[in-house]
């Protein structure tokens, strides 16, 4: 991994009880594996505890690492650095995608709760009048009682955001073409068509991975169906958006938009959602960071306990899976 996402993820307790675990090579952690002393590691190393900046794991840094067996990864996706080579040498792999599911569905929880109350509009207009509103006025439209919520794919953090959701007053929506209606009852929530999905939600939440099937797969038509005042959030990649589309709508007043990720991130500094009142843009802060970073170590050192006794991952990622996965 980069040196940065070492420190940051990393910190003494964690590496402490990773040399607990196992028998640690030297630091400082690689981030180039085609250097002299890189190779010398690989040569010796069954297991690769793995974070962002982590280069490809491809035929020739395998033929250098002949005893790995197993990756863990201190963070989400595995796309970027797990190759072929991985899956064909028959290498274990295991992701803290959970982990950093939580801080993801919390963010967005939130902004479900106060997009529904209009808090961050209701903030900037009292301190701009710096008088008292009459509340008895507020449009019935304003508030999270029984407000109608759709969440776009079941995945791992779209699964956790509806558990989040289970103690409020909110009716639940969800469209995944993998899940059927035994499931969502289970999950209790309605399952429903991906166009009904955006015409009934007062709060839409995107959470469907970036693929190539799911490139600008909430097109202009979904977006230019939704309610008046509905909000579209979008924790999972810009890319999964039309940006254009949805920008029209938004400026045009018709949507809200609680936007962690763009396309690109940073949008240019021109781009006129910076200018637009209804839209709330944030630095694609919603995953792992600060003390969260401690939850994705803790997952990676559980799951370096569970394989070195043999028990075999908790989280594991499957080759066969990796079509639906981010």
């Amino acid at each position: 991994m980069s040196p940065d996402a070492a420190s940051a993820v990393l910190g003494p307790e964690s590496l402490t009880a990773l040399a607990d675990l196992c028998d640690l090579a030297p630091l400082p952690a690689l981030d180039d594996l085609t250097t002299p002393r890189a190779r010398a590691v690989l040569a010796g190393v069954d297991l690769l505890v793995t974070g962002w900046g982590c280069p490809p794991l491809d035929a020739d840094v395998l033929r250098a690492a002949p005893r790995l067996r197993a990756v863990v990864h201190t963070a989400g996706s595995v796309r970027g650095h797990v190759t072929a080579a991985c899956w064909e040498r028959g290498i274990e792999v295991s992701s803290a995608a959970a982990a950093n599911a939580v801080p993801v569905a919390e963010y967005t929880l939130a902004m479900i709760l106060l997009t529904g109350k209009r808090v961050l509009e209701t903030a900037r207009e009292h301190r701009a009048s710096r008088t008292a509103p009459d509340w008895l006025r507020t449009p019935r439209t304003v508030g999270n009682h029984h407000r109608t919520v759709g969440i776009l794919s079941a995945s791992l953090i779209g699964r956790r955001v509806i558990e989040l959701l289970r103690p409020h007053d909110f009716e639940v929506l969800l469209h995944d073409p993998y899940v059927d209606a035994g499931e969502a009852a289970q999950l209790g929530v309605e399952l429903v068509g991906r166009a009904e999905l955006f015409r009934r939600g007062d709060t839409v939440s995107v959470h469907t991975p970036l693929l190539p099937g799911t490139r600008h797969l909430v097109g202009r038509n979904l977006i230019d169906s939704m309610r008046p005042d509905a909000v579209l959030i979008n924790t999972a990649r810009g890319a999964v958006v039309d940006q254009d589309a949805l920008t029209d709508a938004v400026l045009a007043g018709r949507i809200r938009a609680v936007l962690d990720v763009t396309d690109p991130e940073p949008l240019p500094p021109d781009h006129p959602l910076w200018r637009c009142d209804n839209v709330l843009l944030t630095p694609h802060l919603a995953g792992s960071q600060g003390n969260e970073w401690r939850r994705l170590a803790d997952l990676a050192l559980s799951e370096i306990a569970r394989w070195t006794s043999g028990e075999g991952f908790r989280h594991p990622v499957r080759r066969e899976r990796l079509a639906f996965l981010a």
